[in-house]
């Protein structure tokens, strides 16, 4: 298992020094609103990333990272450490879920169009993000309860150990199912659903256009209304196939694992459930990559968001070098036979006259 645990070692400390910034990046190009993309959309992507970078700080960071480094911290504080405990779980469900509403979003934004003049709208997507969170927030809540101290020094409760009675009580026993269930074996099963039919909707309907065309013309054009099903489509369907390749793992070792009851796991048992935590975690960076690859748009504001603090420091820098040779040019005096700047020749002619003028007044 030695193994093993260098690979989570690198494989999380690579993933927080790129998932923060990529994650940022996404969030400031996507706010701006300069990629081509409805406002519903927009904010959807934004509310994604936002959620990603929550998972990437809360668990990849305050839980793993911190564990190899800093092994002993405030964070095991038992009421803080619970706290940790709500806000982790919590991020990774708004994660999941908001990408399901992105999903239905787009599900509704290609085959119902009657709804969607409604539904696709920037308030809309607004109330249902801000609901989502709120309700998963609040189901969470419950977690801070589950931990007691594992050791109590100078009257601190440390450490955060699950209470005996979550694995009895038929209370906990309901909700750690309904955890379970509500993340992420439902959520799976509706983004497969909702592809499923939105793929066989634009099929069905690029077929009828294409003969209404053909009918109607007589030749192939480009067609507006398919383009842009075209690329609403390759962008739901990468971020959730993506999504569902990277939880796979994780819902696998949910069947075989937990659902049979295993405590003592097996050593490709324990490979199974560390790679399905690890391809969990590198879901929270690959959507801002899939942006750049399918979106033009969003990789000309990645280019001039680079470009921009290299641009500003070479104008700078630029701007400080004239600076200092006009600073220059009006300290040293000009060598014999060297012709000076009108500004400097006028000064020398006026001080001159000055001069002058006051040697024949003396006189």
């Amino acid at each position: 298992m030695l193994s093993i645990k260098v690979a989570e070692k690198i494989f999380h400390t690579i993933l927080a020094v790129i998932g923060v910034p990529v994650n940022l990046l996404g969030i400031v190009i996507l706010s701006r609103g300069k990629c081509g993309l409805s406002t519903c959309t927009t904010r959807y992507l934004v509310a994604m990333a936002t959620a990603d970078l929550l998972v990437i700080i809360t668990h990849v960071i305050l839980t793993k990272i911190r564990n190899y480094y800093f092994p002993v911290t405030f964070l095991d504080i038992t009421p803080v450490c619970s706290v940790h405990v709500v806000l982790l779980v919590a991020a990774t469900d708004c994660s999941v879920w908001f990408t399901v509403t992105f999903s239905f979003d787009r599900f509704v934004a290609i085959r119902c169009q009657k709804l969607r003049t409604k539904y696709c709208t920037g308030k809309t997507a607004a109330v249902v993000l801000v609901t989502t969170g709120i309700l998963l927030c609040l189901k969470n809540i419950s977690w801070y309860f589950t931990y007691e101290a594992f050791v109590i020094i100078d009257n601190v409760p440390w450490g955060c150990f699950p209470k005996p009675s979550i694995y009895t009580d038929p209370g906990w026993v309901g909700f750690s199912w309904f955890k379970t269930v509500l993340t992420p074996l439902l959520p799976f099963g509706l983004i497969l659903l909702i592809n499923a039919l939105t793929v066989t909707h634009i099929l069905v309907a690029s077929r009828v256009r294409k003969g209404l065309r053909a009918q109607s013309k007589g030749e192939n054009r480009s067609d507006p209304e398919m383009e842009s099903r075209r690329k609403s489509m390759i962008l739901l369907l990468t971020i959730s196939g993506i999504f569902i390749l990277l939880w796979s793992v994780h819902v696998i070792k949910f069947f075989y694992i937990d659902v049979r009851g295993l405590v003592y796991l097996t050593y490709p048992e324990y490979i199974l459930q560390q790679v399905g935590f690890m391809l969990r975690s590198l879901n929270c960076c690959t959507n801002t990559f899939i942006y750049g690859v399918t979106q033009s748009k969003f990789r000309e504001q990645v280019k001039k968001t680079v470009k921009y603090p290299v641009t500003s420091i070479i104008q700078l820098m630029k701007k400080k070098n004239r600076l200092s040779d006009a600073s220059a040019n009006r300290r040293v005096p000009a060598a014999d036979g060297q012709a000076l700047p009108p500004m400097r020749e006028l000064r020398m002619l006026t001080d001159s006259s000055i001069s002058q003028s006051g040697i024949a007044a003396a006189n």
